[in-house]
Parts: C-alpha cells; sequence; structure tokens
C-alpha cells in the first residue's frame, strides 16, 4: 500500500508560480512512475503531467507545457510541481498519483493510488 500526501497549494495571483509536493510512503518510490491530474469544481479530473521512474521521460498536456514542470527526488520519495505563469484557468485541486500496473499515462485508470490533493487557487 502507497500512501501520498500533497502539499504547497494556496492562493496566487495570475502570473505567479507555485511548487507542489507530493509525499510518498509504503512503497519503492523509485521503481514508480509518477502523475499530476488536477481537479476544476464541476468538471472531471484531467492528466496533467507524467515523469518516469527515473525521471527520464516527461510528458505534459498542451495547455501546461512550457509552464510547468515535473520532477523527482527518488532519495527523498519525493515528487514535484513546478508552475510558473499560474492562469486563472489553473485553479483545481492537485492530485498525484502512483503508476504501478496501469497501462495508460493520460487516464486515471493508468494510476493506483492518489494522494487526497491540494488546492490551488489563481485570482485573476
Amino acid at each position: 500500500q502507497v500512501q501520498l500526501v500533497e502539499s504547497g497549494g494556496g492562493l496566487v495571483q495570475a502570473g505567479g508560480s507555485l511548487r507542489l509536493s507530493c509525499a510518498a510512503s509504503g512503497g519503492t518510490f523509485s521503481r514508480y512512475a509518477m502523475g499530476w491530474f488536477r481537479q476544476a469544481p464541476g468538471k472531471e479530473r484531467e492528466f496533467v503531467t507524467f515523469i518516469s521512474w527515473n525521471g527520464g521521460r516527461t510528458d505534459y498536456t498542451d495547455s501546461v507545457k512550457g509552464r510547468f514542470t515535473i520532477s523527482r527526488d527518488n532519495t527523498k520519495n519525493t515528487l514535484y510541481l513546478q508552475m510558473n505563469s499560474l492562469r486563472p484557468e489553473d485553479t483545481a485541486v492537485y492530485y498525484c498519483a502512483v503508476k504501478i500496473t496501469g497501462s495508460s499515462i493520460a487516464t486515471r485508470t493508468g494510476y493506483d493510488y492518489w494522494g487526497q490533493g491540494t488546492q490551488v487557487t489563481v485570482s485573476s
């Protein structure tokens, strides 16, 4: 059983930056691919970004390319999401997730464990 705890969310003005963290425990973090998803009020949870177990591969949804950066520190069992040039449409609850058995990178079904989420609010 893998436990994930997100932190770093908050309220920021448009154009600002935030860095989210996701601390993992209960498993072998360095073996797992990871992802970030987000869910805005009244909308489906959507894929944001993915990183392979060693950081050698990353993928981003088009709307965050060039603004968000996913990274990981396997010595600290921690996943990060650096978010720059934030926009009001980035407002959502952000979730980290572990990918162990699923095949899809960009859908919820591809991930096995989820954190509780952290709120990001971007004001205009």
